[in-house]
């Protein structure tokens, strides 16, 4: 009978797909940046994930179960993977360096100049604590490396190290 097929498709294809199986086709890749316990059917969320027909309702509820326990409205860097039969998986990353200055430093926005205007101070050690953080999604980089890509960023939005 039709049911008993229909019924066991989804099954083989969860399975298929947990075996590393590549039947499945991507459609495209969504990056948004959405607030933390915050993702909600409006734009950005809503449009994006609405053009390539995958269920948002789905996508919110579990987006904000995943990030809970982060302070509100943090914004999430998300990279979700549509596919064409209109499932989807997603990582979410770390907050944006910037977010992580303005955080440290209570600087509303960078410097209109940058190199010539100076909006703030921020310490070698908090530059230090955000790169403990950035390395969660740039593993194989060092430590050290990440803290001076964070510097230039500080340096770009006006704000001076200092030891």
């Amino acid at each position: 009978s039709m049911s008993s097929k229909k019924a066991a498709a989804p099954a083989g294809k969860a399975a298929a797909a947990a075996a590393g199986s590549t039947s499945k086709v991507v459609s495209g890749l969504i990056r948004l940046l959405v607030p933390a316990g915050k993702a909600a059917p409006a734009p950005p969320v809503g449009p994006a994930l609405g053009q390539k027909g995958l269920n948002l309702m789905e996508f919110c509820k579990s987006f904000n179960d995943k990030t809970k326990d982060i302070k509100e409205n943090t914004p999430i860097p998300v990279i979700i993977t549509a596919y064409s039969d209109r499932t989807f998986t997603y990582v979410t990353k770390t907050p944006p360096t910037f977010y992580f200055l303005k955080k440290a430093t209570g600087i509303e926005k960078g410097a209109s100049t940058p190199g010539k205007q100076t909006v703030g101070e921020i310490s070698v050690k908090a530059i230090y604590e955000i790169a403990k953080i950035k390395q969660q999604d740039l593993g194989h980089i060092e430590l050290e490396q990440i803290c001076s890509q964070i510097i230039a960023t500080a340096k770009n939005v006006g704000l001076k190290v200092t030891r």
